[in-house]
């Protein structure tokens, strides 16, 4: 225990959040160890995996930020997402083994569209197989990797927006933005299924996490190229702040006095405060403010922190 306490020293603190663009064909926590060792980090963690197959926004969370992922993990997501039509797998996705094949129907705007409707709003989902659930404390896709099927529980799940972008003969591409939760290979045979023909996901791009913006994705090629070029302290360019994360949420600001009741614990009452939910707090105001963490809204008004950052 000491001799890993002594390893996670090791390194620079860094403090921000990074949003790699995954490239496809390696595990998510691959590419966070990748980013957090060409930064030289101490600390890092990242927030909602992609699957190998997929490619796009993955938040990684270093140094006070990784106080901060559990929000991330609950925020919306976006997708770009390639459904083969006909073909359906082991795994929901390319990866997998073929189990069936049938024919593809004629497929016109209107039959999609009519298939789409159906997984607009508050749908319920079955798990798949393939997932990180666990079932008496063994993950779901260890026991499909024995073949071991297992009675899953519908989860509901929103789906806000569910776009056609694309038909061909045999696939589709759609835009999604659905809650927390949704599984998007699922979802893809689902629309198969409603099709007449089944599916898997081909293609899978997330473009959005909670109100963090694409633009603002950086690859592990330019980081690379930037330590290699400049060194690790040069990567700290395409740092976001911390409470970037949190931006679509309501802020509240304290005076230094009011904030130090609110660092030693206790709910403070603010004037114009939301009257719930969870709140960004900052200190001081103008260009001396600065960022304090997360708070909560209680019952009676006041805002009690959640999650304070260090210093």
């Amino acid at each position: 225990m000491k001799h890993h306490r002594r390893h996670s020293r090791a390194g620079r603190a860094v403090n921000g959040i990074l949003l790699l663009d995954k490239p496809a064909g390696i595990t998510s926590n691959a590419a966070l160890q990748t980013v957090k060792q060409l930064l030289r980090a101490r600390k890092a963690g990242h927030t909602g995996s992609l699957d190998p197959l997929a490619t796009g926004m993955l938040p990684i969370c270093l140094g006070e930020a990784t106080k901060i992922s559990g929000f991330l993990l609950e925020a919306d997501k976006t997708y770009e997402v390639r459904i083969r039509l006909g073909v359906s797998t082991t795994t929901g996705d390319a990866e997998g083994e073929v189990l069936a094949t049938r024919p593809v129907p004629r497929l016109t705007m209107d039959k999609v569209e009519a298939a789409l409707a159906c997984f607009r709003g508050a749908i319920e989902q079955v798990p798949p197989m393939h997932s990180a659930i666990k079932r008496n404390g063994q993950p779901l896709y260890k026991l499909a990797h024995r073949g071991i099927v297992v009675e899953r529980e519908p989860r509901q799940v929103r789906i806000h927006e569910l776009t056609l972008r694309g038909m061909e003969d045999e696939s589709l591409s759609v835009r999604v933005h659905c809650s927390k939760g949704t599984y998007i290979r699922t979802l893809a045979e689902d629309i198969g299924t409603e099709l007449g023909c089944g599916g898997h996901v081909a293609a899978l791009r997330r473009t959005g996490v909670g109100g963090f913006d694409s633009s603002e994705m950086v690859s592990l090629a330019v980081l690379e190229r930037t330590v290699e070029e400049e060194g690790p302290a040069a990567a700290d360019r395409y740092l976001l702040s911390i409470e970037s994360a949190l931006r679509h949420w309501p802020d509240v600001r304290l005076s230094a006095e009011v904030a130090y009741f609110l660092q030693q614990g206790q709910p403070v009452f603010v004037p114009h405060a939301p009257t719930q939910g969870f709140v960004r707090i900052y200190a001081g105001a103008g260009e001396d403010r600065h960022f304090l963490g997360v708070g909560r809204i209680l019952d009676d008004g006041r805002v009690a922190p959640k999650r304070l950052l260090s210093g």
